[in-house]
């Protein structure tokens, strides 16, 4: 029963993985299976849909409703084109009525989706309620939906079970469950945390496939940090939040065009800045193990193969996300990277907390170290808020992403500067993040009722 790493690092589209890449999936696993239905799909005549909570709160700055019309119709995220698919939703909306599946017609558009911010689900804050609605407009099936963070998908009735139980029910075995039994198992076996995760994938893929599927995760966020510094403008939600990236990339490459160590933090800052940025765009990024936090590991990945000497960066990068991926999955497992749960720590936090153990192992830790560099980073991201602007992922969410890489490089630089003896266990820090997020007034959780969305004035953001 465990996490894979394909789990947390898929590739789709921005601007949020729980609010974009999860209704997306929803919305198109609902209109596939309604319609595969031989009971239901004959009588199928419309559609309707709730969206509650977080997502309904702040779903309109995150694309949510566009997200689920484009699911309806059959979209994935990680395949649809992000321009092409806004502009056939404009269409839907201007027309009155999308394709179920691609295939039936019915009268929902965007803005016939009904919200209901104030309405929380107990299950959890991001709930969605798909319903099959009959030519009278009886309802044929209700099916209530949740998306949990990093584009998870659980449905109403595996809610009470644990995420990794409903990610692999009934598959192989977990090799770790806990940071602790992480560490015993490298130190029995003499394996790095790398490997120890390579074993828990060799229960669903062989090694030439988990290298294959890493590397083209690597270079899907090698190319969002290009196209975020090769463009420009102003990005959309009426914010008039300037791009930065593309700028700041002319001037440190005139600057610095070999890309000194001396420089290697604004290196870092300006690829967290491109990904965050290419993000808020809407456009392909992956979810690391966020959209809201998808700059950090990539910024860190980009350092380790950038400024560590004499390595194959392919190899570094299989390394790196393994090890990244070990970590995350014991902060989806046993607390949540949901910012809507947890706040911003779950997100921003726990994708600091993945970099600066990948980056300590790639650079030479040793098991207890990289452990220690993963409680250190997200040691001091406990307590962080989801407060983004407008409900839009521009601010603060973009500068957090690069000065949260600065901050797990840092930390992997403080762990390997000790021996891995630590007196707060990893463990232990997650489930403090965990209890945290569940002590967090609702209006800190991704909800724009609190913090600088409410403090800042949406209409007068200064290009910073």
């Amino acid at each position: 029963m465990s996490i894979s790493t394909f789990d947390l690092f898929k590739i789709g589209i921005g601007p949020s993985s729980s609010h974009t890449v999860g209704p997306m999936r929803a919305a198109a696993q609902f209109a596939r299976e309604t319609l595969q239905d031989p009971v239901i799909a004959p009588h199928v005549a419309d559609v309707a849909v709730h969206l509650y909570g977080s997502l309904a709160a702040t779903g309109v700055g995150h694309g949510t409703l566009d997200a689920v019309v484009m699911g309806l119709e059959g979209a994935d995220p990680e395949t649809v084109d992000p321009i092409a698919g806004r502009e056939r939703v404009a269409h839907i909306e201007a027309g009155g009525g999308l394709l179920l599946d691609g295939t039936l017609p019915v009268s929902l558009r965007p803005s016939s989706i009904q919200l209901h911010p104030l309405t929380v689900l107990p299950q959890h804050s991001n709930g969605m309620v798909f319903i099959a609605l009959d030519a009278l407009g009886e309802e044929l099936v209700r099916r209530p939906m949740f998306s949990v963070g990093g584009g998870f998908v659980v449905e109403e009735a595996d809610m009470e079970q644990s995420i990794a139980e409903v990610a692999a029910e009934g598959e192989g075995t977990a090799v770790f469950t806990t940071g602790d039994e992480l560490l015993r198992v490298c130190e029995d076996r003499g394996i790095s945390v790398s490997e120890a995760m390579l074993l828990r994938e060799r229960q669903w893929r062989g090694d030439e496939e988990i290298r294959a599927g890493i590397l083209a995760i690597w270079h899907a966020m090698e190319e969002s940090i290009q196209r975020g510094t090769r463009t420009g403008g102003t990005l959309p939600g009426g914010l008039d939040v300037k791009r930065r990236a593309a700028s700041w990339y002319d001037s440190l490459s005139a600057e610095d065009p070999t890309r000194l160590p001396m420089n290697a933090f604004e290196w870092v800052s300006l690829a967290a800045l491109a990904v965050n940025e290419e993000n808020a765009a809407g456009g392909r990024v992956v979810t690391a193990p966020t959209n809201g936090a998808a700059g950090i590991i990539p910024a860190v990945l980009f350092f380790a193969t950038t400024y560590i000497e004499g390595v194959d960066p392919d190899e570094v990068a299989v390394r790196f996300l393994l090890t990244a991926g070990a970590i995350g999955s014991l902060y989806k497992e046993h607390a949540s990277i949901s910012g809507a749960e947890v706040g911003c720590q779950g997100e921003v936090g726990s994708a600091c907390s993945m970099a600066a153990a990948a980056l300590c192992e790639a650079m030479g830790g040793k098991p207890a170290q990289v452990e220690n560099a993963a409680e250190i980073a997200m040691e001091h991201n406990l307590g962080l808020t989801c407060d983004p602007v407008g409900g839009l992922v521009q601010v603060p969410c973009i500068e957090r992403n690069a000065m949260a890489a600065v901050k797990a490089i840092t930390a992997a630089r403080f762990a390997l500067r000790g021996t891995g003896e630590h007196f707060v266990s990893l463990d232990t820090v997650i489930e403090t993040m965990r209890r945290t997020g569940k002590d967090m007034s609702e209006r800190y959780k991704e909800t724009a009722m609190g913090g600088l969305a409410v403090t800042a004035v949406p209409v007068s953001v200064p290009d910073c």
